[in-house]
């Protein structure tokens, strides 16, 4: 493989801290819920060994096949689904409940880089933002349509940002005589309302809270949460990976439930400078492990 190809780049986050923390062994059945480009899927098979397997899950088709070219040859099972559908995916194999399941809720480097998925303002491209393009609304749907309280609850909301009153006023005035179409357009109306703080570029709470509502992000990571009970095996654990405070106080909340979760991580791992150095996207990972309280008589 060359540098440039995508599955050669690929870099899981965090990969130490996920073995090491959630100690799949040989033999068990664990769940990776987001395949992504195979980073971890690969961590865990190879710890699982051949008697072990992984299933892995993928909401979008394009990381599924970038996936299979990591995972050829190890026990994996590769299935386009989204987390949050877990329950059926394992009722659907027969299967009632598993050693572990591990979900990073980040976006692939590779999805972020494809301007034709709009995910990103890096690169100009259409406004969509879908991770699973054969189903849902594109973010432009969103900007064109909802009512100016409702881009600005929106974008306050999903991306706490503090200026989303003005920049709602500023997206109805502009569409009115001209949809949005491109992530350069829009990005370009929301830079020039709100003011740059530090090194974060303008446009990002704003490009944050569309994908979210898009995807659905919160919420099929809320319906995640309250399945794992039900599908981790007594004594296994359960590792989320997540990039802002919004789905970091969900996990963390859901692993300190009571008579459920024995939180394994007190506090959130985070990458360390060396890690940072290698992928500076890594930069707002964290990572929470909690182990599965045996089941009350």
């Amino acid at each position: 493989m060359s540098p440039a190809d995508p599955v050669a780049r690929h870099v899981p986050v965090l990969a130490d801290a996920v073995v090491r923390l959630l100690d799949p062994q040989p033999g068990q059945l664990w769940v990776d819920g987001t395949a992504g480009g195979g980073g971890h899927a690969k961590l865990i098979a190879d710890r699982v060994g051949p008697t072990g397997r992984v299933i892995a899950l993928d909401q979008d088709p394009t990381m599924l096949a970038r996936a299979a070219v990591r995972l050829a040859g190890l026990p994996v099972e590769l299935v386009h689904a989204n987390f949050d559908q877990l329950p059926a995916v394992l009722a659907n194999r027969g299967l009632t409940a598993v050693d572990g399941v591990l979900a990073d809720l980040g976006f692939a480097s590779d999805q972020m880089d494809a301007a034709d998925r709009g995910l990103s303002f890096r690169a100009d491209g259409p406004l969509d933002m879908r991770l699973d393009p054969t189903g849902g609304r594109p973010a432009a749907d969103l900007v064109n349509t909802l009512s100016e309280a409702g881009l600005a609850d929106l974008f306050f909301e999903l991306g706490e940002e503090r200026h989303s009153r003005r920049v709602a006023r500023k997206i109805v005035e502009r569409r009115a005589t001209k949809p949005f179409a491109t992530t350069a357009d829009l990005a370009d109306v929301v830079r020039r309302c709100v003011p740059r703080s530090g090194g974060i570029d303008p446009a990002t709470r704003v490009f944050q809270a569309l994908r979210l509502a898009v995807n659905d992000e919160l919420g099929a990571l809320d319906r995640l949460l309250a399945a794992l009970p039900a599908v981790v095996k007594p004594g296994g654990r359960a590792g989320i990976i997540s990039f802002h405070s919004l789905e970091d106080r969900r996990v963390k909340q859901a692993f300190r439930t009571p008579g459920v979760w024995s939180p394994v991580t007190r506090k959130p791992v985070e990458a360390d400078a060396e890690e940072l150095a290698r992928n500076p996207r890594s930069r707002s990972a964290k990572l929470r492990v909690a182990a599965r309280e045996p089941t009350q008589p």
